[in-house]
């Protein structure tokens, strides 16, 4: 018998996270919903449950993803509870909307632990999993805004660029035991980060991406049905 997958979701409390989740937990995925605030991942996991899901099949891990330690300790007890990993994705974000005299080192370190740190921490938690299967996904959530960056969102723009090198040079290094990496890189999405940045006169809602067409995208490129070049970065706007 074929073994169960299991995925890791961080950003899983809210958004493009919860509903990946979602979409996952549908496609029988066994899941690790990681995220920095535990009544928002069990609301997830209550939405999952109501939905028809197994609750044995999901389990909460409240953690935050820009320190080393928490991080190894998501990829143990996702490991310790399903046995295996056979995709992260990487989808907790932080944008700060900030003119470049208004930058401070606060603001620095965190969009970049956020956006790039995370996912690279996790990325090398999750390396050994991998080799040890020879087989693996990681699907990194981007933004347009890392390849047409507007005003305000330089720091953001910069972190996702790093991002999408990183889910470039991640493919490179998989390929000889099995792993493959892609990047998504949306516009503007109907969450609740954006609506804390923007009202809808100046973003209106029918410009936006329904937070379930990005999932419905991540889960294809997570199940292989949505062809892509590894390391690639594909633009969804």
């Amino acid at each position: 018998m074929a073994a169960l997958m299991v995925g890791i979701v961080t950003g899983a409390g809210s958004g493009v996270g919860q509903s990946t989740a979602t979409i996952l937990a549908e496609s029988g995925y066994r899941l690790a919903l990681v995220g920095r605030t535990r009544s928002k991942l069990e609301d997830t996991a209550a939405l999952i449950a109501g939905a028809g899901g197994d609750p044995a099949a999901v389990v909460v891990l409240p953690a935050d993803m820009t320190s080393g330690a928490a991080v190894g300790g998501v990829v143990d007890q996702t490991i310790g509870r399903f046995g295996r990993i056979d995709a992260v994705a990487n989808i907790a974000g932080y944008a700060p909307r900030q003119p470049l005299d208004q930058i401070t080192p606060q603001t620095v370190r965190q969009c970049l632990d956020v956006n790039l740190a995370g996912p690279v921490l996790i990325t090398a938690a999750a390396w050994p999993v991998f080799q040890r299967q020879k087989a693996g996904i990681i699907v990194n959530v981007s933004s347009m805004a890392s390849i047409d960056p507007f005003p305000g969102f330089n720091l953001y723009a910069a972190a996702k660029a790093g991002l999408n090198m990183f889910t470039k040079c991640t493919a490179e290094e998989g390929k000889k035991i099995g792993v493959k990496a892609v990047c998504i890189a949306p516009g503007a999405i109907e969450t609740p980060m954006l609506r804390r940045l923007f009202d809808t006169r100046t973003i209106p809602k029918d410009k936006t991406l329904d937070p379930t067409e990005v999932a419905g995208l991540i889960r294809d490129c997570v199940t292989g049905t949505r062809a892509f070049e590894s390391g690639q970065t594909i633009r969804l706007p």
